[in-house]
């Protein structure tokens, strides 16, 4: 016997309480606040049969990335599958499989024949698109969303996870315009969904409108900040603002404050306190002992590679600090990493070994092979994940090498391209050395 969720779609093993639960904890995620794993560990007591509880546990200890997520994900899975089932449901668990083994590609397909078929999962949507993310699909980014557009009206609960989840799709797609509006139509509507706050962000970014940005980010930072897991990659986009206008004591008091301060240990907000560093560290601005306590976060994954876009920001860390031992681990961990079968050895052969070790030589001041290095990958380097606002790392990399080796030609070429791209408006002059 099964009910159905709000949405009308049906829940094997559930109880009217354990909706109510399973509802809160997709909200939660859906807006990236509270502790959605609280949440669902809450409705599967009230309902252990619940098969979709035990899809949420594990999507929200994979999507991550975290490697200690992998084995409690796996446990639900494998507690998931001994219990009766729908199509849909099955077709989750087989998603949840995929992840778990490092399929994302394979996953993303799964979840995205599910949303086809149940354009109202948003789960689904979500899930997928966070696949789309971790795989650097740009246009799945937004299509997965655009095709169930018609399934949906803004007077349901959901639509602002919809609308911004079609935001950032459309700002990763270059839609500009578009997805700033559907971005501040889903803030309207749900204040806390920090991923539609994102969005907004990430076009503002990319678009060069760095005092938007600032505004935007600081009209109201206790609704997309508090109790907000997606608070420190927020403050980041708040950090890059400042910098973009060359106020380097706001970018290191909201990295002292909100990136690094207030972190709560997770992969993703390594990469931010990595990313933000490396920006000052490519402008020469000393950055203090910041370095120490970073490497040190990331010390423990030297060892193995799970997702190359973490290895290459890992690397900034271990370069910057002077850890060879931790260098040479990493690289030697992406070696192992591409005789494996998940898709993590694609992303190392086709950008990640590259780009990782394109850092390494920067650090050691051997810019010439960073060039060597990074040229030839940074038009493919959406293929190992991230946003274009996070790959910009590699260019700005690029071109401090090409002038650090003395290549200005190159230097003031790339610069030329740049400026043409990404004319960056409220930016302080660019000046050669």
């Amino acid at each position: 016997m099964s009910l159905n969720n709000p949405a009308g779609l049906a829940l094997t093993g559930a109880t009217a309480r354990s909706i109510e639960l399973l509802e809160q904890a997709e909200h939660e995620l859906r807006c990236f606040i509270g502790d959605p794993v609280a949440t669902v560990d809450r409705a599967l007591t009230e309902a252990p049969d619940m098969v979709m509880g035990h899809v949420l546990r594990a999507y929200l200890h994979l999507l991550g990335t975290e490697p200690a997520g992998i084995p409690v994900a796996a446990a639900a899975h494998a507690t998931a599958a001994k219990l009766p089932a729908n199509e849909r449901e099955s077709r989750h668990l087989r998603a949840v499989a995929l992840m778990t083994a490092g399929r994302w590609r394979a996953a993303a397909r799964v979840l995205e024949d599910i949303a086809i078929d149940h354009p109202l999962d948003v789960l689904a949507l979500q899930a997928g698109q966070q696949c789309d993310f971790l795989l650097g699909d740009s246009r799945m980014l937004r299509d997965r969303i655009a095709r169930a557009l018609p399934a949906w009206s803004m007077d349901m609960p959901a639509w602002h996870a919809v609308a911004g989840m079609l935001a950032f799709g459309l700002e990763e797609t270059g839609d500009y315009l578009r997805a700033e509006r559907y971005g501040r139509q889903a803030v309207e509507i749900q204040p806390r969904d920090g991923w539609a706050q994102h969005a907004v962000a990430h076009v503002m970014e990319m678009q060069g409108r760095r005092r938007d940005g600032i505004a935007w980010m600081r009209a109201a930072p206790q609704a997309w900040a508090q109790d907000s897991f997606l608070a420190v990659h927020n403050h980041w986009h708040l950090a890059l603002f400042h910098l973009g206008v060359g106020e380097i004591d706001e970018v290191l008091a909201l990295f002292d404050e909100a990136v690094f301060g207030r972190a709560p240990g997770l992969v993703f907000d390594f990469i931010d306190m990595s990313a933000l560093l490396w920006r000052l560290h490519l402008r020469g601005i000393d950055v203090g002992e910041r370095w120490q306590a970073v490497a040190d976060r990331w010390a423990p994954m030297a060892a193995r590679s799970l997702y190359a876009f973490s290895d290459m920001h890992a690397m900034m860390a271990f370069a910057a600090t002077g850890r060879t031992a931790q260098m040479r681990s990493l690289i030697d961990a992406q070696e192992m990493a591409l005789a494996g079968e998940g898709d993590n050895a694609g992303f190392i052969a086709e950008v990640g070994r590259a780009a990782t070790r394109g850092i390494a030589a920067f650090g050691e001041g051997d810019y010439a092979s960073t060039v060597r290095l990074l040229r030839p990958i940074r038009h493919v380097s959406h293929r190992f994940g991230g946003s274009h606002a996070q790959r910009d790392i590699i260019d700005l990399t690029l071109i401090e090498a090409a002038q650090r080796d003395g290549q200005r030609a190159l230097a003031e070429a790339l610069r030329a391209e740049r400026a043409f791209a990404k004319p960056e408006p409220d930016a302080p002059r660019v000046r050669s050395a």
